[in-house]
C-alpha cells in the first residue's frame, strides 16, 4: 500500500501521541526522520524548483538523524513507514504537517531526556532533539520561502 504523505505524516504523528515507553517514543523519532528524509528526496527531485536545493539539504539532514539514531540507540527499525510514501499532492501542507511532526517529535524526546536513569540515554536523546531541531528549521525556511514567493516577493 502507498499513501501521499500529509496522510503518512498524520499516521506518525498519531502513533508518536500514542507512545507509552522510551522505546516507542525513540522509534517514532527515527520514523520521524526517515520521513523527513524521504519528503525532502521527493521534493528535490518534483517539488516546486523554488525548493528543491533546500528539499535536498531536508533530505540529508533527515538521512544524518536516522542514521546516528541507528547507532546510538541500536535500532533495526526495519521497513519505515517513510517507504510507503508514492506522493506529494501539496507540498505546502506537506511541510507544514512535518514540521508539526518533527516538533512533537523534539517534545516528546525532550521528556525522554528529562526522566533518562542513564547519562548516555540522555545525550542520544538530546542529539536526537538537535537532529530534529535542524529539520525543522529546513521546513520552516522551505514554507517561507514558499509563501514570499507567492506574495511576490524575492525568495
Amino acid at each position: 500500500m502507498e499513501l501521499d504523505a500529509v496522510h503518512l505524516i498524520k499516521a506518525a504523528r498519531h502513533a508518536l501521541a500514542e507512545c507509552r515507553t522510551v522505546r516507542e517514543i525513540v522509534v517514532e523519532s527515527w520514523e520521524a526522520q526517515a520521513l523527513t528524509e524521504v519528503v525532502g528526496g521527493h521534493l528535490a527531485v518534483s517539488g516546486p524548483q523554488l525548493v528543491r536545493v533546500d528539499a535536498l539539504g531536508l533530505a540529508e539532514a533527515g538521512a544524518r538523524a536516522r542514521r546516528a539514531a541507528d547507532g546510538a540507540f541500536g535500532l533495526n527499525a526495519g521497513r519505515a513507514r517513510a517507504a510507503l510514501l508514492s506522493e506529494i499532492q501539496d507540498a505546502r501542507a506537506t511541510l507544514s504537517d512535518l514540521g508539526s511532526l518533527l516538533a512533537e517529535t523534539a517534545e516528546a524526546l525532550v521528556g525522554v531526556a528529562v526522566s533518562a536513569d542513564e547519562e548516555s540515554l540522555y545525550w542520544q536523546c538530546i542529539e536526537a532533539i538537535d537532529a530534529a531541531d535542524e529539520s525543522e528549521d529546513r521546513v520552516v525556511g522551505m514554507l517561507r520561502r514558499m509563501e514570499m514567493q507567492e506574495h511576490g516577493g524575492a525568495a
